[in-house]
């Protein structure tokens, strides 16, 4: 299936592991041309030379007010347009409510909320003209609160609200705006909570994935590279009519409407 991204401009925050990673290689592949955004300049130059289309590295903080327009500046100074935003980059901490402080909550809706709004601000002139489009990668912690998961519930919530107000506004201004919400996926955050699981309980960590995933409700954990997909479809003409959607990828975890 020819996506038709070829050729086209896409920024992905979050991009030097994980999820984000595995979205700037996909679109990569596909033929777009990325600026690859994230605090960790050395794991960014490495997935630059990984990819077989230019990569624009930007070491940047997403929580301080200034970078997000830095970032598509300096993408508009390499490629001339903006295809697609990617707003993937963001942690939230988990633990105890009463043991969380503000600066938590602070922090927490600092990267993943404020900076996927002021990079989508920024970046809207530039997808208005290319006729390009968004995708939002939140979460299922939106839909399901969970009292170990209070911040980042929350941010994922408002996030997703977000989403529906920018497809609103972009019905008018020529923007498609798509969100996904990825489940349990095998990054770097799940291997610690695996390990934790694994140590508590005396299992190898094969045996501690199968006992995890069974206790969310699921066949086995997603990869990366399921988000990643999802992502280039979402942004191709082959989705052309995809618009204010918020797709679960969480292999049934979900079971609400």
């Amino acid at each position: 299936m020819d996506l038709n991204l070829a050729g086209k401009v896409a920024i992905v925050t979050g991009a030097s592991r994980g999820i984000g990673r595995a979205i700037a290689q996909t679109l990569a592949a596909e033929g777009m041309k990325i600026t690859a955004a994230a605090r960790s300049k050395d794991q960014l130059e490495d997935l630059a030379k990984s990819t077989k289309t230019e990569c624009l590295v930007q070491a940047v903080d997403l929580r301080k007010p200034e970078a997000a327009a830095a970032v598509v500046d300096a993408t508009i100074a390499k490629f001339g347009k903006i295809d697609l935003l990617v707003n993937n980059a963001g942690a939230t901490k988990r633990g105890d409510f009463f043991e969380l402080t503000d600066a938590d909550w602070d922090d927490g809706f600092a990267l993943k909320f404020f900076g996927a709004m002021r990079l989508s601000r920024a970046a809207w002139p530039h997808l208005q003209a290319a006729r390009g489009s968004i995708v939002n990668i939140i979460g299922i912690g939106g839909r399901t609160g969970s009292a170990e998961f209070a911040i980042g519930g929350s941010v994922n919530a408002a996030f997703r609200l977000l989403t529906k107000a920018l497809a609103d506004r972009g019905v008018k201004d020529g923007v498609r705006v798509n969100a996904i919400n990825p489940g349990s996926i095998k990054t770097e955050r799940l291997d610690i909570r695996l390990k934790s699981f694994a140590a508590e309980r005396g299992v190898d960590i094969s045996q501690a994935e199968q006992e995890m995933a069974k206790a969310s409700g699921i066949g086995r954990f997603g990869d990366p590279s399921e988000i990643a997909a999802a992502v280039a479809f979402l942004a191709s003409s082959q989705c052309g009519s995809c618009h204010g959607a918020l797709l679960d990828i969480d292999g049934g975890q979900t079971r609400t409407l």
